[in-house]
């Protein structure tokens, strides 16, 4: 029953984040279905149309609705989209969590507290310039900012990832910017209990630090037992990745799912004791939560513990049949409490891995037990690792576009110690944190983390394993979870039906292949794609890539993330020219050297690489359509330009403001 009711309120949240349904709707229809849903409940109906069944199934679906709705704040009338946005006001907000900077900003997400004095509500992105001689913010920090919100920006080049959308996704439409010499911190803010965790996260790492860890291996460790990845150098980061093997540096399902097998092997005496078992359940319980606690209370941990302390249940129920229910619980737990959580790419792959494991694995198991224990051992790990990576598979490729093949051999080297490591860790963390971490244990564990980040090294310098640029969409990914459901069903139980149903299922996968390859075959187009410090514009002509630039050095990803998404077969890197013929009209382009189209007029014309001009002159000359700015340009210069086209009404387009532009090919 729990997992019908998860699904419903799923597709609930899904059609409420997208269709944007405002709560009133479903908060009236929840008043009128309750008490049908009473009536038909009490009629008990046992033939006949299941009444019961399909009142609540409506609830639920418009519980999910509701719940967006609210976590939006969508029709509130103290939410701060209410205000003027186009005017500066005095922002009162908290800090509730910091994210990894860059190499510009610390960025932070933080809580609407006031506007102007008065009580407003929502979540604004909060970046704050670069300043060396400053300290990071912290959660629960309470500032006052005097500014005007931006809007999130749409992602500068086609297929790139879309910023905006992720962030939308967490509840955040907005950012503002400032400095720090522009902010007024409060002194005594009020406290959370996420703050305490916060801060208390940043006393752990800073004991750390003070003992002799190498560099790489120290954000290794903060990464591994505490979840915070920012001191990791990106060659680690991507040799986790090309490995397969990147989920080890998250704290996540994984971590917590051995942290509570370690729990549940060392408090089995207490079972012992007259009502040891629910004893030892809320020991567990309490002790996975105190981990979540040292972890900082982050998201990501609080979504994990909150999904194992529903196994942790299970697991007390000693009931295998219910594990699929109690994992559907958990999930409806969650999505009820943050709905849009849904969205996010973890809880999507640690829910994928979970129901894969629950389901595949003893299915593996039955098909072979070797009778070595070694061998036997060995296959379970192998079981549970082929199991996961078929849960996440799909999201996987449509996510990343690629596969680490040699995943079950990092795995296998890696995930055996990984409880090790783990009890090992939170062992190091308590010494340190009362002063009595003995020199050949920090030696120890700083040997054991840097011989992982050798093995994992290795894996991912096996580049032949690793297959990249793998084009996936949204109709791939469905079909990949209907082929694996079908092909999993079929090894256990073989059926002519459902080997219809599995070879349909690969057909409608190939034919979707072919059918995105011939409508690539199809399409043209030329593109004004954004990068700093030069100009590029693509043709594309079927499965080829022309690439327009001035700068055949400073390319970037731009290309790789267009090619994989438009399934690009064939790529040519040509000198940009000075003018070109984009279907009946002409496109002319001002670079440094400030040449002029003397004799024709063009319909567009491109500015690049800061040309001296006088634009108001050359637009009373040649009077073109519209005008483009692109990323090789100074802002200040941008700025000027943009204020003249608007005083002569020509539409002006800047890519570092509006991202690309894809030019019309009417032949006509």
């Amino acid at each position: 029953m729990s997992i019908k009711l998860t699904l419903w309120v799923v597709l609930g949240i899904v059609i409420s984040y997208y269709f944007e349904v405002a709560p009133l709707l479903p908060l009236i229809a929840m008043f009128v279905l309750l008490p049908l849903m009473y009536w038909a409940g009490k009629k008990q109906h046992r033939e006949g149309f299941p009444y019961f069944e399909v009142l609540t199934s409506l609830t639920t679906l418009c519980l999910g609705i509701l719940v967006v709705g609210i976590s939006m704040n969508r029709g509130m009338s103290h939410h701060y989209t209410r205000l003027d946005l186009n005017k500066e006001k005095a922002w009162q907000v908290k800090v509730i969590e910091v994210l990894k900077p860059n190499n510009y900003s610390q960025r932070y997400v933080t809580q609407i507290i006031a506007a102007d004095d008065k009580l407003a509500s929502g979540k604004l992105l909060f970046s704050l310039t670069v300043d060396s001689t400053i300290k990071e913010l912290q959660v629960d920090d309470e500032l006052l900012i005097h500014t005007k919100p931006e809007s999130i920006r749409p992602p500068s080049n086609p297929h790139q990832f879309d910023y905006r959308s992720y962030l939308e996704k967490q509840g955040i439409q907005h950012q503002i910017r400032t400095d720090f010499a522009s902010i007024i911190t409060k002194v005594s803010a009020h406290k959370t209990l996420f703050g305490v965790a916060s801060k208390f996260r940043e006393h752990i790492i800073s004991k750390l630090k003070e003992k002799d860890f190498g560099a790489e291996e120290m954000g290794v460790i903060q990464a591994l037992l505490l979840g915070k990845r920012d001191d990791i150098s990106e060659n680690t980061y991507n040799n986790y990745k090309n490995a397969g093997a990147v989920h080890i540096l998250a704290v996540s399902g994984l971590h917590v799912g051995i942290i509570l097998f370690l729990l549940e092997f060392m408090l089995s005496p207490l079972e012992r004791l007259p009502k040891g078992k629910i004893l030892k359940l809320i020991t567990v319980v309490l002790l996975l939560w105190g981990y979540a606690f040292v972890a900082g209370l982050s998201p990501s941990i609080v979504r994990a513990v909150t999904m194992f302390s529903f196994v942790a249940y299970a697991l007390y129920l000693n009931r295998p049949t219910n594990s699929f229910n109690i994992i559907a619980l958990s999930m409806l737990f969650i999505v009820l409490v943050k709905p849009l959580f849904l969205f996010q790419v973890g809880f999507q792959l640690s829910y994928a891995a979970v129901f894969a494991i629950v389901w595949i694995y003893p299915k593996l198991q039955k098909l072979w037990f070797p009778e070595n224990i070694i061998i036997r051992k060995t296959w379970q790990l192998l079981s549970v690792s082929v199991a996961a990576q078929l849960g996440v598979l799909p999201i996987s490729l449509f996510y990343f576009h690629q596969f680490p093949a040699l995943f079950f051999i990092s795995n296998l080297l890696v995930i055996p110690f990984l409880g090790l490591i783990l009890g090992s860790g939170i062992l190091v963390i308590i010494l340190a944190l009362i002063d009595s971490l003995p020199q050949f244990v920090v030696d120890s564990f700083n040997w054991v983390i840097k011989l992982m980040n050798s093995v994992i090294g290795w894996v991912a310098q096996q580049e032949g394993f690793i297959i990249k640029n793998i084009p996936f969409d949204s109709v791939q990914l469905l079909l990949g979870y209907l082929i694996i459901t079908v092909l999993v069903v079929f090894l256990s139980k073989p059926k002519w039906k459902v080997a219809l149903v599995l070879f349909g299922g690969i057909i409608a996968f190939q034919s979707r292949i072919i059918w995105g390859q011939m409508l690539v075959q199809e399409k043209e187009a030329i593109i004004l794609v954004h990068r700093s410090r030069n100009t590029i514009l693509f043709h594309q002509l079927g499965d080829s890539l022309s690439i327009l630039t001035s700068d055949k050095t400073n390319l970037g990803n731009v290309i790789d993330n267009y090619a994989v998404a438009e399934r690009i077969q064939k790529l040519d890197t040509i000198q940009l020219k000075n003018s070109y013929h984009i279907g009946q009209k002409k496109l002319f382009i001002v670079d440094s050297l400030t040449v002029f189209p003397l004799e024709e007029r063009p319909d567009y014309l491109l500015l690049t690489q800061s040309p001296k001009l006088n634009l108001e002159r050359l637009l009373d000359s040649i009077k073109p359509k519209k005008i483009f700015a692109d990323g090789s340009n100074y802002p200040s210069l941008v700025k000027k330009w943009k204020l003249t086209c608007a005083q002569k009404e020509i539409p002006f387009h800047y890519t570092g403001e509006k991202g690309y532009y894809i030019f019309s090919l009417d032949r006509d």
